[in-house]
């Protein structure tokens, strides 16, 4: 009986790391670098046009240029033009990040190892939303009670 529950759960959990985002799958990496990544982290989507078409496999701080340096692994059936971006972009508010590719017209197509080399790093969505509050605050703080700008009475 005992073997028979081990058993259940062993096929239980090959199932559940085969469907994960933690398996791999196959296909083949490339790189691309970015001034920051916000919450992007390994496992993460890699998406076009909505359509999941890999993860993120790593990613490494260059100690040379400062940049996050992020692989992905897209599936082998997705060739990308040499010419095509990839931008970190947010679920929303709450979400997590992924990386969005948009395919270039090249002809020529990326190669395992190489680098898309047009980049958008994350908007911090926080930083802004404060930048605005404070922006906002001290617009409004240019008046009196009365409504008029100083030293127009």
């Amino acid at each position: 009986m005992g073997a028979l529950v081990l058993a259940v759960a062993g096929v239980f959990l090959f199932y559940a790391y085969a469907s994960s985002e933690f398996s791999t799958g196959g296909g083949y990496e490339v790189t691309a670098r970015f001034t920051t990544v916000g919450s992007l982290k390994p496992g993460s989507d890699v998406r076009m046009s909505g359509i999941k078409i890999g993860t993120v496999s790593k990613q490494v701080l260059d100690p040379q240029t400062y940049l996050a340096e992020v692989t992905l692994s897209i599936d082998e059936s997705i060739q990308l033009p040499i010419d095509s971006s990839a931008a970190v972009s947010s679920e929303g508010l709450l979400g997590g990040n992924f990386v969005d590719v948009v395919p270039g017209g090249d002809e020529k197509m990326l190669q395992p190892g190489e680098r898309i080399e047009l980049t958008q790093d994350a908007v911090d969505f926080i930083q802004m939303l404060s930048r605005f509050m404070f922006q906002a605050g001290s617009s409004s703080s240019g008046s009196d009670s009365s409504g008029t700008a100083p030293g127009t009475n």
